[in-house]
């Protein structure tokens, strides 16, 4: 048998080979498992009798690491569960043992094995680029692959504080943040140049050349040479007051204020450290939590929690070293890596660091000086997070139970999925799912509905909500018929009264899956909320009292499905708007789109222009002239 995941890439082409017994579980299969393995490195799967992965390893030695299973005794409680589960393995040998490192991470994230440490969180971190690709480079906020041309300065741990820095980086060095096109079409300088936020260059009121120098000074700065910057504007603003140029002094003077400004806002700005990732772990009652801090250019760029998944019992020494592997998986390790704990497999995971890096990659624990200092600050702040994590987890618990008691459910529901449709007039609708659980709401399982049936009328919430339950439930049907997996709800609530209600009841029971919990909240008299009415399929309505903590939370997951259907609807109506004829061409694609608007203007313009003008547009060919200048002039 052979599950090779569609990102594995076994070395010469070796498929994983699988074994189990029908008569041997635990130690006695794993001991006769011993047997058929030799020395090379590779990857082993323990899987327990339904055939799902328990766990995922590396090793360096096969047979040796899993002759440690084989042992009757002396692992700790997670490992005893594990080997007592396993009734079969999985086994591939690869090259080296930073080969297997990749591919054990690989396979942990498409697994998500139970007594494997997941790191839950994979959300991209966003940058500052100064792109390149422009007479005079604008600023601007990126995310995702780097593959614009310029220099990028990051990561970010969170859009605000890009935000904040972007900010600071017009104050300081004005230089531009408009699209291209925009740029291409001012006729007069915009609001940001009049509040000293930019240069001009759009209409020539700064030259290539000191807009060049502007650049410079910004790319200086982020990274951390901000010192010589301010002698460089002190001398300059001398130079144009003895010059008697005291505008131009008095704006220099307005930039060095600026500057001061930025470097006193800056939280924790180590002397000593260049460029580092802090990184501690705190564990407590089976829970992690681990915080990152990001300095770049002597600055602290801000810091993120993250709350990875345990494994059943994982100590610190395995948790940061699954971190690390997983959470440096799609972004570029810094040259220094502190850490508050020592982590297991060292060098192996400073090789594979330093080999995604391109460089080598400094990791240690520090002992002494402002690196400590670094370290403890980041443990005392995750410390504080995992303890605020574990009271929110308390409320919640009790809260979940008391919605089961409220709704004469079995059991406290673990998954809640909540629907929610946003439309004006039947147009661009959308439908939304927001998810909640034991930890609160489960951002990264919501999703987007884009509402495309025919049949439907404008306006017909009925129809949406059956189009929205049917694709969902399809899905699950298909991809976990038995019900095995997290994805299945233990709860539908619908923001809708008695009819929504029995509709949806009806849509699930039309797909065979008849016992899902379905509950409509309605607002009550006057639509106050604190009145809500709620409706079950068969049964009567019934209310809860105006204080119950239990309404306050159904409230709160009504207006959470509510505030992300909205904004799924608006943000598909701006898209709509911002359509043109341009985008129903076939071959047209957004690089020439935007080529055209910027030499044209608009779209009306392109519509106008003859095929010698459209061929003289930057990047527009003959052939696709033709076809553009065909499309606007056999139309009708």
């Amino acid at each position: 048998m052979s599950d090779t995941a569609p990102d594995e890439q076994p070395p010469a082409n070796q498929p994983p080979t699988y074994h189990d017994s029908a008569a041997l579980t635990g130690h006695a299969l794993i001991q006769a498992l011993v047997k058929t393995l030799d020395n090379s490195p590779g990857v082993y799967r323990m899987l327990d009798a339904q055939s799902r992965v328990l766990y995922v390893g590396k090793a360096r030695n096969l047979r040796t690491r899993v002759s440690n299973y084989a042992r009757p005794s002396g692992h700790s409680g997670r490992i005893a569960r594990m080997i007592r589960e396993t009734a079969s393995m999985m086994f591939l040998t690869t090259r080296t043992e930073t080969e297997a490192l990749l591919l054990e991470q690989n396979l942990i994230k498409q697994l998500k094995p139970v007594y494997n440490v997941l790191l839950r969180d994979d959300k991209s971190f966003p940058n500052i680029l100064i792109a390149k690709d422009h007479a005079y480079p604008q600023l601007r906020k990126h995310r995702g692959k780097r593959s614009a041309k310029g220099s990028y300065f990051g990561p970010f741990a969170s859009a605000s504080a890009v935000n904040r820095t972007l900010n600071q980086l017009q104050k300081v060095f004005l230089l531009r943040n408009c699209s291209d096109s925009v740029f291409q079409n001012r006729s007069r300088p915009c609001l940001l140049y009049q509040i000293k936020r930019c240069a001009g260059p759009c209409v020539g009121l700064v030259s290539e050349g000191d807009y060049a120098a502007l650049v410079e000074d910004a790319e200086r700065f982020l990274q951390g040479r901000s010192t010589s910057i301010q002698a460089d504007l002190a001398k300059q603003m001398q130079a144009a007051s003895e010059a008697m140029e005291f505008e131009r002094a008095a704006a220099l003077r307005d930039r060095i204020r600026a500057l001061t400004a930025v470097q006193e806002s800056q939280g924790i700005n180590p002397q000593g450290v260049a460029e580092a990732d802090v990184i501690a772990l705190h564990l407590q009652g089976g829970q992690a939590c681990v915080q990152v801090f990001f300095i770049r250019a002597n600055q602290s760029w801000g810091n993120r929690d993250f709350y990875p998944r345990t494994g059943a019992g994982a100590e610190e020494p395995e948790i940061l070293k699954a971190f690390l592997a997983q959470f440096y998986d799609d972004k570029p390790p810094p040259r220094q890596i502190l850490l508050s704990h020592a982590v297991e497999d060292e060098e192996l995971v400073r090789e594979l660091l330093s080999a995604r890096a391109g460089r080598n990659v400094d990791m240690r624990v520090p002992q002494r000086g402002e690196k400590v200092a670094l370290v403890e600050n980041a443990l005392r702040n995750a410390r504080e997070s995992l303890g605020r994590r574990l009271a929110e987890g308390a409320a919640q618990s009790r809260l979940l139970a008391g919605l089961a008691e409220a709704l004469d459910l079995d059991t406290p529901p673990a998954r809640i999925e909540v629907y929610d449709n946003s439309h004006i007039m039947g147009t661009n609708a959308v439908g939304a799912m927001v998810v909640a659980g034991l930890e609160g709401f489960v951002k990264s399982q919501y999703r987007k509905f884009t509402i495309r049936g025919d049949s439907i009328t404008p306006g017909d919430d009925f129809g949406m909500m059956r189009e929205m339950l049917t694709r969902r439930f399809t899905r699950l049907l298909e991809e976990d018929p038995d019900r095995e997996g997290e994805t299945w709800p233990d709860l539908l609530l619908i923001d809708g009264g008695a009819g929504q209600v029995s509709a949806v009841a009806g849509i699930l029971g039309d797909l065979g899956v008849e016992d899902v919990p379905v509950v409509g909240v309605a607002k009550g008299v006057d639509r106050d909320a604190g009145k809500e009415v709620f409706h079950r399929p068969g049964q009567a309505p019934f209310a809860l009292r105006m204080n119950d903590p239990v309404l306050y939370f159904v409230q709160r997951l009504r207006d959470e499905a509510h505030r992300f259907a909205i904004g799924a609807h608006r943000a598909k109506r701006a898209k709509a708007t911002s359509r043109t004829p341009l985008d129903e061409i076939p071959g047209v694609g957004a690089v020439r789109k935007r080529a055209l608007l910027a030499h044209f203007g608009s779209a009306k313009a392109v519509a106008r222009a003859g095929l010698s003008d459209l061929m003289a547009a930057p990047g527009v060919s003959e052939a696709v002239a033709r076809r553009v200048h065909e499309f606007f002039h056999t139309q009708g």
